[in-house]
């Protein structure tokens, strides 16, 4: 059944004359359907589920996705979803079989199928931006009654980025295949996840400073290196040379932070990931404090330097120190993150040399970023 819906004004611009005839010849009564009113058709209000029902059901199966590792996605707070894993290079390749429902007839324009890298802005919706596209025609202009099932293959594909879920960005790779028909085209999808190994960096700097306050706090820290794949260790020491400050504790965090635009339409984002005690209690001059962090354990990417001119993904060490008073004094360095490999991570080998601190700087007060 087709229902009609009209828009009425808000209210009359006179009020309603009472002797004015109906604009029917039928007597009103109160129980009897109202008439129609004649108006403007809102166009889309006409039987929604009519439109919402497709007439094909279409299934994308990815070749060997049974074979291949699952990418655990974190959706949001309270929903994840498994994604089959790939590497740049990689062909994708699979079946679509396409349904019509209830053995009816359904005339097509035309299937293909794409393969599809965007990135998708949080704050932009609507606005997809595609980095990468692939189409092979499926199907010319025709009908189907019965299931068919069709091939594609998209070899050989450079996937130049790593698949990424942010705070205000997306990064994601899927299959799309579409039905094109006459009224309404039928469009399913189906993601994957993407990783990017790296070779491990030759130069890995250690990190050294020397910071304080004046006449209050004089420390130095150090971590073994700069650059660390997902799975490494963080190792570093801090050594106490001047402690005139009542510190209740001590705390390491590690800060993602998120860039996405350009200017002046820029958003950035950060989020501790973790926050980690290393201290409990005043210092004492000359004491030193061991750090040893797992990274294994963590949410992280690796980091992501101005993908595709749309965004940026950093992480820092905060070094946070609060004292009896609850004031906050942080000092924050940043690290890089790399996926390495699994069959090349080995064993954290790290070792703190006694050299001198190589820069200094003074602790800055106030909550980390």
């Amino acid at each position: 059944a087709w229902h009609r819906y009209v828009s009425l004004p808000l209210a009359p611009s006179h009020p309603p004359n009472e002797h004015q005839p109906t604009p029917t010849s039928q007597p009103q009564h109160p129980h009897d359907e109202p008439s129609p009113v004649r108006g403007t058709l809102q166009l889309g209000s006409v039987n929604m589920a009519y439109f919402f029902a497709t007439p094909v059901d279409i299934d994308i199966v990815l070749e060997d996705a049974d074979d291949r590792s699952m990418v655990d996605v974190k959706l949001d707070k309270n929903r994840r979803e498994k994604a089959p894993l790939y590497m740049d290079g990689e062909s994708v390749k699979g079946a679509v079989t396409i349904r019509p429902k209830d053995g009816k007839r359904l005339e097509h324009t035309g299937i293909k199928v794409q393969f599809i890298g965007t990135i998708e802005m949080f704050f932009d919706r609507g606005n997809h931006y595609e980095f990468l596209s692939l189409v092979q025609e499926l199907a010319a202009p025709g009908e189907l009654q019965h299931p068919q099932t069709f091939d594609f293959n998209f070899k050989n594909v450079e996937k130049q980025y790593e698949s990424y879920n942010g705070i205000n960005v997306k990064l994601r790779y899927f299959t799309r295949v579409t039905v094109s028909r006459r009224m309404a085209d039928v469009i399913r999808e189906k993601d994957i996840w993407v990783y990017s190994y790296r070779i491990p960096p030759e130069m890995n700097s250690s990190i050294k400073m020397d910071v304080g306050i004046e006449d209050c706090l004089h420390i130095e820290f150090e971590y073994s290196k700069s650059k660390y794949h997902l799975k490494d260790v963080i190792v570093g020491r801090i050594y106490f040379l001047l402690v005139r400050l009542k510190i209740k504790h001590m705390e390491l965090s590690i800060i993602r932070r998120e860039t996405t635009g350009a200017a002046p339409n820029q958003y950035n984002e950060s989020e501790t990931l973790v926050r980690f005690e290393i201290m409990d209690g005043s210092p004492s001059r000359g004491e030193t404090i061991p750090i040893r962090l797992f990274l294994g354990g963590f949410d992280l990417t690796p980091t992501f330097r101005d993908v595709n001119k749309k965004f940026s993904t950093r992480y820092y060490l905060s070094l946070v120190l609060i004292d009896e008073d609850a004031r906050r004094y942080f000092k924050q360095s940043e690290i890089i993150l790399y996926r390495q490999a699994p069959d090349a991570i080995a064993p954290a080998q790290s070792q703190i040399t006694a050299s001198a601190p190589d820069n200094s700087s003074k602790i800055m007060p106030g909550p980390p970023a």
